[in-house]
């Protein structure tokens, strides 16, 4: 047995002459939540849709708690959510939660208390065509946390949601963590995922072209600090005089350095005391990293 509950090795797919995923590696433990990130293309519904067991690798091969794709041993582990989200109109939301309960095994007793976490309690006894998308959604996400999954695969999955129920979202996908379940999220959302996630794969033209925290994929791309430095009155000329950099305004200075010369930069800006009257410090975000590791390869594609 292995620690991870997704195991990925060396996993390629291909339809007839086309490669869709391509010696990809990635594994996703107890607890964990793992961004998988990609231009339209690059191979994310494609994992997915292996780790479904809907598709057979070409080479490597993918588990699910040491168990085969579509066996019933990773059935019963896998929920899904996907980015459409497609119910009977007619039945209720406590009629499709307690069909997918009876689907999954599970007393649909312990399954309807999921309505409250979702926040569409209210609204248990109403035929689902009446419920717009963001409801849809939030009922798709109660039945995929019935019976309390291994592995969470979700897709797109606050699509429709306002920015209040993308919070809640968030909320109940880190208890479902806390709990121990594993987490594989696609979503084209960045900063909204940014610091709700454990580690990032960035996938581009069926490779894996980066795996790792924020800060770690930061690091290992040399992506610049951004230091926007406001200086006193009349004090911008002495302020760029003493760190260089770039004016802006008229009354600023922004500089640029790498990671490990921050604590250096700083000091400087300490010498010039109330030459300096406000330090803002930008660190690398995940758009930013996400454009380093993807970006020269989707524009070699388009060539």
């Amino acid at each position: 047995m292995t620690d991870a509950i997704l195991t990925v090795e060396e996993l390629t797919i291909r339809f007839g002459a086309v490669t869709a995923l391509d010696g990809v590696s990635l594994s996703v433990a107890p607890g964990e939540r793992v961004a998988l990130l990609g231009h339209n293309g690059a191979g994310k519904s494609t994992l997915f849709k292996t780790v479904l067991g809907f598709l057979q690798p070409a080479g490597g091969r993918l588990s699910i708690v040491d168990a085969a794709p579509g066996s019933n041993v990773a059935r019963r582990a896998v929920s899904y959510l996907p980015e459409q989200v497609v119910f009977p109109k007619a039945l209720t939301g406590a009629e499709v939660l307690t069909h997918f309960a009876r689907l999954k095994g599970v007393a649909p007793k312990a399954a309807l208390p999921l309505l409250e976490v979702v926040g569409i309690a209210d609204a248990a006894g109403r035929a689902v065509g009446t419920y717009s998308k963001g409801m849809r959604q939030r009922l798709c996400l109660a039945q995929a946390l019935i019976g309390t999954p291994r592995l969470l695969l979700l897709d797109e999955p606050t699509s429709g949601l306002d920015p209040i129920s993308r919070r809640e979202f968030y909320t109940v996908l880190e208890a479902s963590a806390r709990a121990g379940t594993a987490v594989l999220l696609s979503s084209h959302s960045l900063s909204e995922i940014e610091n709700r996630i454990d580690r990032i794969a960035i996938l581009a033209k069926g490779q894996l072209r980066a795996e790792g925290s924020l800060a770690d994929l930061s690091r290992g791309a040399g992506l610049p600090i951004r230091i926007h430095v406001e200086a006193a009155e009349g004090r911008v000329e002495a302020v760029h005089a003493h760190l260089g950099g770039e004016r802006v305004n008229g009354r600023s200075v922004v500089l640029t350095c790498r990671a490990e010369d921050k604590v250096g930069a700083l000091t400087s800006l300490a010498a010039l005391g109330s030459d300096v009257t406000d330090i803002d410090i930008a660190l690398p975000d995940l758009d930013d990293v996400y454009r380093h590791y993807s970006v020269p390869i989707v524009e070699g594609a388009a060539q």
